[in-house]
């Protein structure tokens, strides 16, 4: 009996150990599965943070500024034009009764060059000479009249009224002699102008009109201009030269100009006048450039590649074309700093080389500019920097 209660004690005590094990373990595992999520849901935080903050930043591939070359000249493109281009117009109205010039056609000054029927003119001119001599007519009568009271007026044969009165009469004759006068001085020039003459040497570029053309004089209207003629023995260009060299420009600089349609060749000319003003839009100074031209090998219109030396020599930094950002505020680029984020600095644009653009201020040779910038960056905007497409960031 006793042996039976002794083995009773033993199985409960076992039993109650078992219980506290299990009361022990139960909470243990739940506090680490506990921690264990927590910790996965922690990491899963982070990449989510870590994946927001890379969609926040804008990826974008750098580079950096080149050294352009020593030079003491500056390239400028530009256009051929004649020292003096003029249009011709008609001071009369009429029908072109005959043309003597055609293009090409090299004239001198005061040489015909058209000739303008205008009837209306004509009558106009003979009515105001008849008028004129009717004019000079009454003219005469007036002071002969008005002699012959002036001598009776102190014989007290005629009233004092009609003396007055004549003299007044012959002063308004000799009015309407002066008038008629003007007038036919007027319709004569009216009628020389039926002859259209060259201003100055040069050569006929363009001729607007045909033989039995309707003309209306002036600068309006249809068939106004009759001709158009050009002095080429002395040609000029106007080149727009960057802000950055414009201390440089002075009269008398020396410049050549390359052309398109005559390679190999080079003329010289000079620079004669400058604006003295900055083109606020595109920071330029106008400078224009004269080229004697006595074989007339350079024609108007024709694209010319314009260098002018310098007396001192440049050189500027070189960037890519598509890291210049053309907005409201001006040219600029963006630089990234060390803390990957993007700056924006307004630039100072030089010669523009095609595939790259020359840079006279803004950036420095150390500074990371975004290649190829999109329009929305903003400063202080993070970035993360991507190798370029040649492998190189």
């Amino acid at each position: 009996m006793t042996h039976q209660r002794k083995t009773t004690h033993n199985v409960t005590s076992s039993s109650r150990g078992d219980g506290i094990k299990w009361f022990l373990l139960v909470p243990a595992v739940l506090c680490g599965a506990g921690a264990l999520t927590f910790f996965l849901r922690a990491q899963e935080s982070q990449q989510l943070n870590a994946s927001t903050k890379a969609l926040d930043t804008e990826a974008v591939s750098v580079t950096r500024p080149q050294q352009g070359a020593l030079d003491n000249e500056i390239s400028l493109p530009s256009t051929l034009q004649a020292y003096t281009d003029s249009p011709i117009y008609a001071r009369t109205n009429g029908y072109v009764e005959h043309w003597y010039a055609d293009i090409g056609t090299h004239v001198h000054q005061g040489q015909l060059l058209a000739v303008i029927s205008t009837p209306e003119i004509d009558q106009e001119l003979a009515q105001a000479r008849a008028t004129l001599e009717q004019t000079k007519a009454n003219l005469t009568l007036a002071g002969i009249t008005a002699k012959r009271y002036q001598d009776l007026s102190p014989t007290n044969a005629v009233p004092q009224q009609m003396v007055d009165q004549n003299t007044q009469n012959l002063a308004a004759m000799k009015a309407s002699a002066q008038a008629a006068a003007a007038n036919v001085a007027r319709l004569v020039e009216l009628q020389g102008f039926e002859k259209v003459i060259a201003p100055f040497d040069g050569v006929i570029t363009q001729r607007l009109t045909d033989i039995g053309d309707l003309i209306n004089a002036g600068n309006s209207g249809m068939g106004a201009q009759l001709f158009r003629i050009a002095k080429t023995n002395v040609m000029r260009v106007f080149v727009p030269v960057p802000e950055s060299y414009s201390d440089q420009i002075t009269d008398h600089l020396k410049a050549t100009l390359e052309l398109t349609a005559l390679p190999g060749q080079e003329f010289e000319g000079t620079v004669t006048r400058s604006s003295d003003e900055i083109t606020p839009g595109s920071h330029t100074l106008l400078t224009e450039i004269d080229i004697p031209n006595p074989t007339g090998k350079l024609l108007p219109g024709a694209y010319a590649e314009v260098h002018i030396h310098l007396a001192n020599q440049t050189q500027h930094l070189i960037i890519p074309e598509g890291a210049v950002l053309f907005q409201a505020a001006g040219p600029q680029v963006a630089v990234v700093d060390n803390k990957k984020q993007v700056h924006l600095h307004k630039v100072t644009l030089g010669r523009d080389f095609g595939t790259t653009i020359e840079v006279m201020n803004g950036v420095t040779a150390s500074d990371q500019i975004v290649s190829s910038p999109p329009d929305y960056l903003v400063d202080g905007m993070p970035v993360t920097i991507v190798p370029a497409a040649g492998g190189a960031s």
